[in-house]
């Protein structure tokens, strides 16, 4: 399944814009650009670029972990964007550490809690839609106004998408990948907001039978901050099926209950 690792860049095409100029401007090249973005025929037209596209960028660098940034545009808000990207407002504030959320700059760069997809031979949204169980609708708008996403049947073999992590309003977790393979020992981190900055997360196959029975972890900072966590999954019995689901969560101080489930599917 590629990931396509390193930090990337979500850009839009402004006036007088040329693959060129976007290249030298963002440390890359003209035929990495060309191939993330499947600008190629019958695709699209690599000299013919339109102020208001919205172009992925690979930037410079060797990060293994896979992210992307976002460029603040005018007209933006905190909320605009993170509807787009399918996470809570208060979540893309405090993962990127907003002081005044309401004061977003034009040119600004927010992480956005995503990763970057290449698409294989054969994939529709649909299909991989299913494979992370992420909705059409998130991926639809997560990559509006990219060139190359005029079919929903059909996605080219290199093209990259953008794509949300599993979040809830106040827990998003960045590793592992949903769809991609979990081992005893692998690191499980994201951020949360929890009352005395506590999370729990279990891992359940496809029968329900529990792979890792509930386990806690500890972000950085408690509510209403929100904390970075970090812990090696750990094991209690082999799994029964080929894949499952990992569960992060939080528990009510009044009740216990479940809030603020994230459910991440995974294989083994």
């Amino acid at each position: 399944m590629p990931i396509s690792p390193g930090t990337h860049l979500l850009y839009t095409v402004h006036p007088n814009d040329t693959l060129h100029s976007i290249a030298v401007r963002l440390g890359t090249n003209v035929p990495s650009l060309v191939q993330i973005n499947a600008l190629y025929p019958p695709v699209a037209d690599p000299n013919r670029i339109f102020p208001g596209q919205a172009l992925l960028a690979r930037l410079p660098g060797m990060a293994e972990q896979s992210a992307v940034l976002y460029q603040v545009q005018p007209g933006d808000t905190l909320y605009r964007i993170a509807d787009r990207f399918s996470v809570s407002a208060d979540m893309l504030a405090g993962v990127n550490q907003l002081q005044q959320p309401d004061l977003l700059r034009v040119g600004q760069l927010l992480y956005i809690a995503a990763f970057a997809y290449e698409a294989e031979p054969g994939d529709s949204l649909y299909r991989i839609s299913r494979r992370f169980g992420i909705p059409m609708s998130a991926w639809i708008r997560a990559n509006r106004s990219r060139p190359a996403l005029s079919s929903l049947d059909v996605l080219y073999p290199g093209f990259h998408l953008v794509a949300p992590l599993p979040s809830s309003t106040n827990i998003v977790v960045f590793e592992p990948l949903p769809g991609t393979r979990v081992s005893q020992g692998q690191r499980l981190s994201g951020s949360a907001r929890a009352f005395e900055a506590t999370i729990h997360y279990q891992i359940r196959d496809a029968m329900d039978s529990p792979v890792t029975g509930e386990r806690t972890a500890t972000a950085a900072q408690g509510a209403p901050a929100f904390g970075a966590f970090v812990v090696q999954i750990s094991f209690d019995q082999a799994p029964s099926t080929p894949n499952g689901v990992l569960m992060v969560y939080t528990r009510s101080a009044r009740d216990g209950s479940m809030q603020d489930l994230v459910d991440v599917p995974v294989i083994f």
